[in-house]
């Protein structure tokens, strides 16, 4: 016997991480990934177990587990990428993690992003993939409908539980999973429940990721926890950490569009101003319908400050009232869209939605929370918040409450963050219809 697996698990067949080099020939594999726990192994091959005596039961289990963990169907076939006139001009491989994979975002994101949406059709990517024990054979059941569906750019699939073996060398951390809120959960035990996935995610990232990983927290309550994950992480840039508030965006868009009788790409400089709640600000004060004030073309303020807000705001619980289910196809439109405005250059005077680290903001904003704010990006994956913004009375007071519940939202989650107890009064039960 032998303790060599208490070390940390090496990489499966074929998952070396690196480059693609002109001398290399890179496996296409789905590894199971294994979460890193104390555990015996026999270093006895299963031919000398047989000589010995053992079961040939015991021996089939043994070799039926090996199989288990090798790569299987399409995607073990050995590529040489430097042999094809296509692949041979390809850019380095970007590998990019995601978490609550097993879920009804990731079955319509995972596909959109080998498809080529975001990077190109001369990105291969690579796929890490975190579910939990209880969503595992799920999660093989994902990798075999991508392996299906025959995506050349999909270059590699990994699956496991351990945030410490996922997370490794990410370029990108898709943080969807956390637990919905159930009836009679409150908001504030919501907030300590996630949070805890959140700050344990986050020093998953601070050990083994990418120092440049971009990290996009979808699972809710999305700013409070991405401000727990950012500050779990403090060997990453503050800047790297996004809250997802582009669906609010792109809500937004649509019923301005409805109501001046235009499509939807006529509507530009749209922000979602504060918290993915009831408190957030979707501001007609700066957008554009067709490079004109909004103001100018809906002559119609009540609509605008009142029913335009509540409709963004009520969207989500109205699908769910129709169809019955969740907005997860949306959702994953809105995360695609996301990560495309971090690697496209922002179309000249517009700008985009995200929920960012608020310290040296100028526009007055608390620092130290997470916040959507309108930005740009030269497509580098940085972004920068736009200065020349107005504001007036109304939605600057608008602004204010949206700021005052993350401020408390930061005080109720004090235990996760370092910065002593907690101390939750928050000011209402603001969660999105849908998110119940």
């Amino acid at each position: 016997m032998d303790l060599s697996s208490l070390a940390r698990p090496q990489a499966l067949r074929g998952a070396s991480p690196g480059p693609l080099g002109a001398h290399a020939a890179r496996r296409r594999s789905v590894q199971l990934l294994r979460p890193r726990r104390p555990t015996l192994r026999c270093s006895v091959d299963t031919a000398k177990q047989q000589a010995q005596g053992i079961p040939s039961a015991v021996a089939a289990a043994a070799e039926a587990e090996a199989a288990r963990k090798e790569c299987f169907g399409v995607f073990c076939t050995t590529y040489d990428l430097q042999a094809d006139e296509k692949t041979k001009s390809w850019k380095k491989l970007v590998n990019i993690a995601v978490s609550g994979a097993a879920g009804m975002i990731s079955n319509h994101l995972l596909f959109k992003l080998a498809s080529g949406e975001v990077f190109g059709q001369d990105q291969p990517i690579a796929f890490k993939l975190l579910g939990s024990e209880r969503s595992l054979q799920a999660l093989e059941g994902v990798a075999m409908e991508l392996e299906d569906s025959l995506y050349p750019l999909l270059r590699e699939v990994s699956i496991g539980i351990d945030p410490y073996v996922i997370f490794e060398d990410a370029d990108w951390a898709l943080l969807i999973g956390a637990k919905p809120r159930g009836p009679g959960v409150e908001r504030a035990a919501l907030l300590d429940i996630n949070g805890q996935i959140f700050a344990e995610q986050g020093k998953a990232l601070n050990a083994v990721a990418s120092r440049n990983v971009k990290v996009i927290v979808v699972g809710n309550p999305c700013n409070t926890n991405a401000l727990i994950c950012l500050k779990n992480a403090p060997n990453l840039s503050a800047k790297n950490f996004h809250a997802l508030t582009r669906l609010d965006e792109n809500r937004a868009k649509c019923q301005l569009a409805l109501k001046a009788g235009v499509f939807y790409d006529k509507v530009s400089n749209m922000t979602i101003w504060g918290n993915h709640s009831t408190t957030q600000v979707p501001d007609f004060l700066n957008a554009k319908i067709d490079g004109r004030p909004v103001k100018e073309v809906i002559d119609d303020t009540k609509w605008l400050e009142e029913d335009f807000t509540i409709t963004v705001q009520k969207r989500g619980g109205v699908l769910i009232q129709k169809w019955g289910r969740s907005s997860a196809a949306s959702t994953a439109v809105s995360i695609v869209d996301a990560m495309r405005s971090l690697v496209t250059p922002t179309p000249e005077g517009d700008w985009f939605s995200t929920g960012v680290y608020t310290t040296g903001n100028p526009y007055g904003i608390a620092e130290d929370i997470v916040f959507s704010m309108p930005c740009r990006s030269k497509g580098d994956g940085d972004y920068e918040l736009v200065k020349d913004v107005i504001m007036d009375d109304f939605l600057w007071g608008r602004i204010k409450k949206s700021e005052d519940e993350l401020i408390a939202e930061k005080r109720c989650v004090a235990h996760l963050t370092g910065e002593g107890n907690a101390f939750c009064d928050l000011p209402g039960d603001t969660m999105l219809p849908g998110e119940m």
